[in-house]
């Protein structure tokens, strides 16, 4: 399917698509599995991966075989991937380029199943910020991806119509959320073997037809430049 040329916004993910929050994620993780004894590899990122903290937590609870404990774990990562991002953030492949050719034509905005001092620090340190009218987080919401809450929101605060817009995701859990929303799909799988579904699937923002795509898009609502 071809990338649609006119549309009314763009709403994209952040961790994992924008920045390599996930690196600073999965470190995080990995320590903490560690610390109770446990290992860290894909089936474990899989209880994980874009979710909201909290529901991550609570698979990480039962995984532990601590299913009370979701609440204490969830305040152990957060501090623990605050330190991670502190150190900075980069960007995914492309991610950069793709921003700066939307060039202000286009109404864009982030919504991420992190919190809003994870989303504020990864977007700061990164300098992403500035790309960016709006932005909607896990905690602001009543239902976190993969209910389409999120995309919802943030399509709504751009006055945008969602079955007019794109979405961009990496992960199963924001793929659900995205489709749900009615939202054209470009997926950009995070983790390397993953099959995901999308309108359009590739393996990186720096694909050629994407950037093509991004400079030459234009908004239906007419958004000034």
């Amino acid at each position: 399917m071809g990338l649609p040329q006119r549309l009314s916004a763009i709403v994209f993910d952040c961790d994992g698509l924008l920045l390599d929050t996930e690196t600073c994620w999965s470190r995080a993780e990995a320590a903490l599995f560690a610390d109770n004894g446990f290992g860290f590899g894909p089936t474990e990122k899989d209880l994980l991966i874009g979710r909201s903290v909290p529901a991550a937590c609570e698979n990480m609870a039962r995984y532990f075989g601590r299913p009370d404990d979701g609440a204490k774990l969830a305040a152990d990562l957060l501090a623990r991937v605050e330190s991670e991002l502190a150190r900075g953030v980069d960007p995914m492949p492309g991610a950069r380029d793709l921003l700066d050719a939307l060039g202000g034509r286009v109404p864009i905005a982030v919504a991420t199943n992190s919190p809003r001092a994870m989303l504020t620090a990864a977007l700061g340190s990164s300098g992403f910020d500035r790309y960016f009218e709006t932005s909607v987080t896990a905690d602001e919401v009543d239902h976190p991806k993969p209910h389409p809450e999120l995309y919802l929101v943030a399509f709504a605060t751009l006055g945008a119509d969602p079955t007019g817009g794109v979405a961009l995701e990496d992960s199963a859990t924001g793929v659900a959320a995205a489709k749900a929303s009615g939202a054209f799909l470009i997926t950009v799988p995070s983790q390397p073997g993953k099959t995901l579904g999308g309108d359009f699937v590739t393996t990186s923002l720096a694909d050629p037809e994407i950037v093509t795509w991004a400079s030459n898009v234009e908004a239906t609502q007419g958004h000034p430049p």
